[in-house]
Formats: structure tokens, C-alpha cells, sequence
């Protein structure tokens, strides 16, 4: 008999169980509410990738943003080159570009200060370095002559000869041409070519023949030249 009344239950509660979900059934078919509240909650945005979507569209914005300045800032940097050749020196790599805004003329290596001290006693010493900077070309000149200063003869344990003396003028050593940056700088040839693309000079820039040729060429007197 308790088996019977087992059985009898269970299914009254499956029956009752059927008879629930025909009626959910029922109500939903019927139900616009309910469809639009099943509807709403099965299509719902995936909330991070709508945050994913909404940060990239900010980054393409500010990608945008950065664009648009690095281009005014290229343009104000253009305002700022000279229109005609100008010549930029890197110390570091003992090279040079001699170059207009459009294009480059010519290009190569150079030789620049060595940065020893020569320490020629009594309080005299002299640092040997390319200054850096914005220069201009104060002067050029065609088959230069080399004055002597005063550490030349040090450096080679001589006697300093009197200004003006015949032992402080030497020819052929700067090669055809001398550009003149103020100060006693110069840019100018080499007979030690060998030597291009090393920092040994006092100071100066050295370039070879036909780089020579090309910058006094094409430089004029105030013309801009950058060392760096």
C-alpha cells in the first residue's frame, strides 16, 4: 500500500511539473513582456566588449590627435631650415649631410676634434674640439694657407715663433678650398685622408677632395651649418 501511495505521488508531481511548463509556455507565447524581456536579456552587449569597443575608439582619436601635432610640429621645424643648402655635422659619427629642405647634395664622412689636451706649461692648455652649434659661413677662400698658432709649435716641442714670423705660414696644407666658421674654425681638406671618419683634427672639420669641392660649391656666405 506504501508503494502504491509512492508512486501515486510522484506522479502527481510530474503531472504538475508538465502542467507548469505548458503553462510558462503558454504565457510567454502570448506574452509580449515576456518575449521583449527574453529578447533584451539574450541579445544584451557583451559589457567588456563594449568597454573594449568604446576604448579603441578613443585611441584611434587620440592616435589622431598625436598625428595632427607631430605634423605641425614637422612643419614648424621645416619653417625653421634655411631655404638654401645648409650642412650638419655629427661629431659623434664624424660624418656630414650637406643638404637643401628637399634633398641631399652630398654626403659622407669627415673628421672632427680629437678632444686631447695639449698642455703647453705655464698655464697654457688647449682642448681640441669641435664646437657645437648653429654657425655660419663667415668666409671661404680658395687655395687657403695655414697660420700657425702657438700650439702647433708646442705640440711638435718647437720654439713659438714671433707673430707674422715666416714659420707660421704653410701652404698646401688645407687643401683647395677653406670655408670659415669665426673663431679661428675651419671647414677644410686634408692631406692625411687616410684619416677620414676619425676625430683627430684640432678642432676643424676635415673633408676629402671631392666633398670639399661640393660643400664650397654650394655654400655661400651665410649659410647655415649645424654641428652636433
Amino acid at each position: 500500500m506504501e508503494n502504491r501511495g509512492s508512486v501515486g505521488r510522484v506522479i502527481m508531481v510530474a503531472g504538475m511539473f508538465i502542467v507548469s511548463v505548458w503553462l510558462v509556455i503558454f504565457l510567454f507565447l502570448n506574452s509580449a513582456t515576456l518575449k521583449e524581456i527574453a529578447f533584451s536579456f539574450y541579445s544584451y552587449r557583451d559589457p567588456l566588449g563594449a568597454l573594449a569597443e568604446k576604448d579603441s575608439l578613443q585611441l584611434a582619436k587620440q592616435n589622431n590627435s598625436v598625428d595632427k601635432r607631430i605634423a605641425t610640429l614637422q612643419k614648424r621645424i621645416e619653417n625653421l631650415l634655411p631655404y638654401g643648402p645648409y650642412m650638419v655635422v655629427n661629431t659623434t659619427k664624424n660624418t656630414f649631410v650637406l643638404r637643401t629642405r628637399k634633398e641631399i647634395i652630398v654626403e659622407g664622412i669627415c673628421s672632427t676634434g680629437s678632444y686631447v689636451l695639449l698642455d703647453g706649461g705655464k698655464g697654457k692648455q688647449w682642448m681640441f674640439k669641435t664646437p657645437k652649434g648653429q654657425f655660419r659661413i663667415l668666409g671661404k677662400i680658395v687655395d687657403p694657407v695655414w697660420i700657425k698658432p702657438d700650439w702647433a709649435f708646442v705640440e711638435e716641442s718647437l720654439p713659438v715663433p714671433p707673430r707674422n714670423h715666416p714659420d707660421r705660414y704653410e701652404y698646401g696644407t688645407l687643401g683647395d678650398y677653406a670655408l670659415s666658421l669665426g673663431d679661428g674654425y675651419l671647414i677644410h681638406g686634408t692631406l692625411y685622408q687616410r684619416f677620414l671618419g676619425l676625430p683627430v683634427t684640432h678642432g676643424c672639420i676635415r673633408l676629402g677632395d671631392d666633398d670639399l669641392k661640393a660643400v664650397y660649391k654650394n655654400l655661400d656666405i651665410g649659410s647655415r651649418v649645424y654641428i652636433y
